[in-house]
C-alpha cells in the first residue's frame, strides 16, 4: 500500500497561466480528459481551476465567460500537498476542507494532482467508488 501522495498522485498536471481564458481552459480540459487545470505564474501555484468552476463561477455569472481571464473564476485559496505526506492527511485533509482534489506542490512549484478517486482505488479497491473511479469516462 502506497504511504505518500506522491506515489499516488497524477503526475505533470496541466498547467495554464493567470491570462489563459475559459475557453483555453475548457478546452485543455475537453482534450486532456482531466477536470482540474492547475494556474501557475512564473512556475509558482496561484490557482487551481475546475470543471464546475467554469459553470458556476464563470457561465453562470457572465455573459461572454468564454474570454474571461481564468484567474477571475478559480480559486486563489489554497490548501496543497507535498509528495511526502501521507495518505492519510491527504484524506483528513479531504474530509475537513469538503473537497475531492488537491495540488500537490514541492517548493512551491506544482507536480500533481492528488483526488478523492486516487485515494479510494488504494485505501478501498473493492469499492463501488473505486470501480466508477476507474471506470473509463463518458464520452
Amino acid at each position: 500500500m502506497a504511504k505518500t501522495v506522491g506515489e499516488l498522485m497524477t503526475r505533470d498536471p496541466v498547467l495554464l497561466e493567470p491570462t489563459a481564458t475559459v475557453r483555453d481552459a475548457a478546452r485543455m480540459m475537453r482534450d486532456r480528459d482531466i477536470g482540474t487545470v492547475l494556474v501557475a505564474d512564473k512556475g509558482q501555484l496561484v490557482g487551481v481551476l475546475t470543471d464546475r468552476d467554469i459553470v458556476v463561477r464563470g457561465m453562470a455569472q457572465a455573459d461572454d465567460a468564454t474570454r474571461m481571464p481564468i484567474m477571475e473564476i478559480a480559486s486563489r485559496e489554497l490548501t496543497a500537498l507535498a509528495p511526502g505526506d501521507s495518505v492519510d492527511k491527504a484524506v483528513k485533509l479531504m474530509r475537513s476542507h469538503a473537497l475531492r482534489r488537491f495540488p500537490v506542490v514541492d517548493s512551491g512549484k506544482p507536480v500533481g494532482v492528488i483526488t478523492m478517486g486516487d485515494l479510494v482505488m488504494e485505501l478501498d479497491p473493492q469499492s463501488a467508488l473505486a470501480d466508477i473511479s476507474s471506470a473509463d469516462a463518458n464520452r
